[in-house]
């Protein structure tokens, strides 16, 4: 589930193959022009496919000039992410504090 609290889109459950098209539509659907802050820290399950959705949302919020930051990532797409070489891709600090290491 994908809802928006102000200038935050907020993710809950797990993101899988099962139900990443979607959410992947759902969050989309979100976006505008505003700066968005993309709260991860309610996700409970992932695959591989997160790491898919959050491109996707991030090549949308670029064309409609919407800049997302992702925060709050749990531990298991923190993994995923550094298997896959891309944390610095997906987090806006330098330092990643907000990716749990």
């Amino acid at each position: 589930m994908i809802y928006r609290d102000g200038n935050t889109l907020v993710v809950e459950g797990g993101v899988t193959l099962r139900n990443v098209a979607g959410l992947t539509r759902q969050g989309i659907g979100l976006l505008d022009s505003n700066a968005l802050q993309v709260d991860l820290q309610k996700i409970t399950e992932v695959d591989s496919t997160a790491i898919s959705m959050l491109f996707e949302w991030q090549r949308v919020a670029d064309r409609k000039g919407c800049r997302l930051e992702f925060v709050h990532f749990p531990e298991s797409l923190a993994s995923l992410m550094q298997l896959y070489g891309v944390t610095s891709l997906l987090t806006s600090s330098p330092d990643h504090s907000s990716v749990p290491s």
